[in-house]
C-alpha cells in the first residue's frame, strides 16, 4: 500500500462508510455480523490500515477480528513486501512478538543502524556524483568524479547480497559506455536505466539521453544512445526521478553558462515515432538550484528537497510536484506541527533522499553553504506536510489526522533518527538506493573531507566504501 497521501482523500471517506455500513446492517439484522470470521477477515484484507482500525472500534467482535495477528502479517506483506516480511522473523527475538505491534513500531521509526559490507578484491573505484540504482536483484554504478579531477566512465554491477556477512562480487560492464561523466541524473524505468546530461572531462555540460536495457535479466545489459525529438539545455547537478508509466522527470541544475535553472522536464519513452523531452509549464515553481534531489513517492507525485541556490546559499525547503495529464503543479510543503521538539534538518546540497516503505524520505548526508559534510539521517513524511498558498482542490493533498487507534504513531513531517553501528564518515554527493522493499539504503561513495571554501579545489577525498543503513523498530 502505498503510504503517501495521493489516495489517502478516499481513506477517511470509506472509513465512514464501513462504520455506517455496520449500523445499517445492525439496523436491518441483515449483517455483517452474521458473516463468519473468515469472511470478515477476507473483507480487510482489502480494506487500508486507518479503515481497519476504525472498523475495530465498532464492537468487541470486530475488535479481535482486526486485531489478529494473521490480518496484519497480511498487512504487513502488502505494504512491505515479501522479501522485507520474511526477514523479520529470524531478527525478533521476542516470543510475544505480534505483526501489528510490528506495524505500528516501524512507522514510528526512531533508529538506523550501520552495517559496513565487504567488498571483493575488484571495486568501482572511490567516487563522488556518481548514479547509484537498485533492481529487485542488483546494485548499478555509474560514472562519477575522482581523484585528481578525472571523471569516470564505468558502469559496475553487484548482486544484492542476502545479508551483511556476504562479500560483494562486483563486475564491471564496458558494452557501449556513455562518456565519462559526474553530476548527471540516472533513472529506472521497468527494466530500463535512463542516463541524462551531466558534466564531461572538459567541463562541458551534456544533453544526451542514453539508456541500459535489460538491467534485471541476467546477461550483461548494454548502454545504448537514445534518439530523442527535442531535449532540455545542457545541465549537470540536476536531479531527476521516475515520474510512472515510462516516464522520466528532471528538474533544475548548472547549465552551461553556470547558471542554476529552475525548468521542470519530462520524458514520455513510449512516445512515437521519437520519445522526446517536454517542459513543465508550472504558475509556481521552487526557486533555481542544484545538488537538490527529487524523489518519486507514489502515482504521479514527486517530493523535491534542498540543494545549493543561485547565490551560492543552501537550502532545506520542501516541494511536492503533481503530475496529471490536465496539469502540473509544484507546492511547497512544511511542517504542520511548531512544537518545539519537531526538529528540521538544517540545509544542505549534495544529500541522499531514497524512498523507504511507507511512501517516506529518507534523508542522509550533504554538505553546508561552507561544504562542510554531514552525517545525520531523517525521515521526511510528506503526508504530514501543509501546503502553502493557494492549493488547487484537484491537486488531491490530504493532510493525515490523528485518531485515537493512530494517536502513538505521532506523525511528524521530519524525523531525526538515532543511529546505531558501524556509522560511517560525514560525506556528501554519494549515492543511495533502496533494498529490502524500501527496509534498508545502501550509500556508496562520496566525498568526505571537512570544512572548505566553495572556492576550493584540492584536498577532496573520496570514499569508496558501501554500507547498509537498516531502519529498525
Amino acid at each position: 500500500m502505498d503510504w503517501s497521501y495521493f489516495g489517502e482523500a478516499e481513506e477517511g471517506r470509506k472509513a465512514g462508510e464501513v462504520q455506517e455500513s455496520v449500523k445499517v446492517h445492525e439496523e436491518q439484522d441483515l449483517g455483517i455480523h452474521a458473516l463468519g470470521a473468515d469472511q470478515v477477515l477476507a473483507i480487510l484484507e482489502l480494506l487500508p490500515v486507518p479503515c481497519i482500525l476504525t472498523f475495530g472500534m465498532t464492537c468487541r467482535r470486530f475488535r479481535d477480528l482486526a486485531n489478529t495477528d494473521a490480518l496484519w502479517l497480511h498487512i504487513c506483506r502488502r505494504e512491505w513486501g515479501s522479501s522485507a516480511v520474511d526477514a523479520w522473523p529470524s531478527l525478533v527475538t521476542s516470543q510475544d512478538f505480534r505483526w501489528k505491534d510490528l506495524h505500528i513500531q516501524m512507522l514510528a521509526l526512531g533508529s538506523i543502524r550501520w552495517h559496513m559490507l565487504r567488498q571483493g578484491d575488484v571495486a568501482p573505484a572511490p567516487r563522488a556524483s556518481h548514479s547509484m540504482v537498485t533492481t529487485s536483484e542488483k546494485i548499478i554504478i555509474v560514472g562519477g568524479g575522482h581523484d585528481g579531477g578525472r571523471h569516470l566512465a564505468d558502469t559496475w554491477m553487484a548482486p544484492i547480497p542476502a545479508d551483511t556477512s556476504e562479500i560483494i562480487s562486483w563486475q564491471q560492464t564496458s558494452v557501449g559506455i556513455p562518456g565519462g561523466r559526474f553530476g548527471q541524473s540516472c533513472t529506472i524505468v521497468e527494466d530500463m536505466l535512463v542516463l541524462f546530461g551531466g558534466i564531461n572531462d572538459n567541463g562541458t555540460r551534456q544533453n544526451d539521453t542514453w539508456v541500459c536495457k535489460g538491467v534485471n535479466h541476467r546477461n550483461t545489459p548494454s548502454w545504448q544512445l537514445l534518439e530523442v525529438a527535442a531535449a532540455p539545455c545542457a545541465r549537470g547537478a540536476h536531479a531527476g526521478c521516475y515520474g510512472g508509466e515510462n516516464k522520466v522527470v528532471v528538474y533544475g541544475g548548472i547549465g552551461s553558462d553556470g547558471i542554476r535553472l529552475d525548468d521542470t522536464w519530462l520524458l514520455d519513452l513510449s512516445e512515437r515515432p521519437l520519445p522526446a523531452w517536454h517542459r513543465v509549464n508550472t504558475t509556481t515553481s521552487p526557486p533555481a538550484r542544484s545538488g537538490h534531489s527529487l524523489t518519486w513517492v507514489g502515482g504521479n507525485c514527486m517530493i523535491l528537497f534542498g540543494g545549493r541556490g543561485t547565490r551560492f546559499e543552501v537550502r532545506n525547503d520542501v516541494w511536492l510536484l503533481v503530475m496529471n495529464d490536465e496539469f502540473a503543479k509544484w507546492v511547497e510543503l512544511r511542517a504542520s506541527e511548531l512544537h518545539p521538539k519537531h526538529g528540521v534538518p538544517s540545509p544542505r546540497a549534495g544529500h541522499s533522499a531514497t524512498l523507504i516503505f511507507g511512501g517516506r524520505v529518507l534523508i542522509y548526508g550533504g554538505e553546508d553553504d561552507r561544504r562542510g559534510r554531514k552525517g545525520d539521517v531523517w525521515v521526511l513524511d510528506s503526508s504530514a506536510g501543509t501546503p502553502l498558498g493557494d492549493l488547487s482542490t484537484s491537486v488531491g493533498l490530504y493532510q493525515r489526522k490523528s485518531s485515537k487507534p493512530q494517536e502513538k504513531l505521532e506523525r511528524k513531517f521530519w524525523k531525526k533518527l538515532e543511529q546505531w553501528g558501524q556509522a560511517p564518515s560525514r560525506r556528501s554527493f554519494h549515492g543511495a538506493s533502496p533494498v529490502l522493499s524500501g527496509r534498508a539504503v545502501l550509500i556508496f561513495g562520496g566525498m568526505v573531507d571537512g570544512e572548505l571554501l566553495p572556492s576550493a579545489a584540492a584536498g577532496l577525498s573520496f570514499d569508496g566504501g558501501l554500507y547498509l543503513l537498516q531502519l529498525a523498530p
